[in-house]
């Protein structure tokens, strides 16, 4: 997954997979998303993000589930 910010246009970029766009659907005014042939999220458009994502506090936690690694690790 990335992120882009594109300050002149105050735009966020999230991209989930790198697919064709088969289809692009607005979800409100300031929100779309891409969509794949699968119906599968391939990014999400955000249009004045500082306002509409708080994209100045923007931050990233991988949380893993102990439970679910110890079942791979059994396995």
């Amino acid at each position: 997954m990335r992120v882009k910010y594109f300050l002149d246009t105050d735009t966020a970029l999230v991209e989930f997979i790198d697919h064709e766009v088969f289809e692009t659907r607005e979800i409100s005014e300031n929100i779309y998303l891409d969509i794949d042939k699968q119906g599968n999220i391939v990014s999400m458009t955000i249009e004045h993000a500082r306002a509409n994502a708080q994209l100045q506090e923007f931050s990233y936690h991988e949380i893993v589930n102990y439970s679910y690694d110890k079942k791979r690790a059994i396995a």
